[in-house]
């Protein structure tokens, strides 16, 4: 084995640096010819022969897709806006009449059509709910004009399987999703 040689730095003096190591490069193993004992880290790679991850590569993104599209519906149905509607309608004597009592989410897995984007200042959904008589699809919209200002509710019904349409936000009274302050 060589020694290296340390590089000289007298002036006029050529700089020698030590030499690398040769070594051959050790093609991998080939079927039926026994074990590896030892292995480097230089060896050749194997060629790919296997064309498996074109089947597994679509179900991998299905699964991905699927998983994230289950993520932002179960964010979008635990937000406060949509436990909010719910319980007004569960407290709503319309709804109560029209739905019977004991209002839920009309499946177990409930799935919350639109968005809530409340930093933009839009609420814009729709989800099916049921109650013992009838089941329907409750609408809500709320929009904030100003960055600084409340949410306007702009739409809140509910639509029954029979066809009926229940206009939830009462023009006569106040906004049910608004905050009320003495200083307005």
């Amino acid at each position: 084995m060589r020694t290296p040689i340390r590089p000289t730095l007298l002036r006029g003096a050529p700089l020698r640096l030590p030499l690398a190591p040769s070594r051959s490069l050790v093609s991998a193993p080939k079927p039926g010819s026994g074990p590896l004992m030892t292995r480097r880290a230089d060896r050749a790679l194997p060629a790919v022969t296997s064309r498996r991850w074109m089947y597994t590569l679509p179900l991998f993104a299905l699964v991905v897709g699927g998983s994230t599209l289950a993520i932002f519906n179960y964010q979008k149905q635990t937000s406060s806006v949509v436990e909010a509607t719910l319980y007004a309608l569960r407290t709503d004597p319309r709804t109560r009449e029209a739905l019977g009592p004991e209002i839920y989410f009309a499946s177990k897995v409930p799935w919350i059509w639109g968005t809530i984007d409340q930093v933009h200042g839009k609420v814009d959904i729709e989800y099916a709910v049921k109650g013992r008589r009838q089941r329907g699809t409750v609408r809500f919209v709320s929009l904030r004009k100003s960055k600084k200002g409340f949410f306007e509710t702009v739409e809140w019904s509910l639509t029954t399987d029979d066809g009926q349409t229940l206009q939830l936000l009462d023009p006569d009274k106040p906004d049910p999703f608004r905050r009320q302050d003495d200083d307005e």
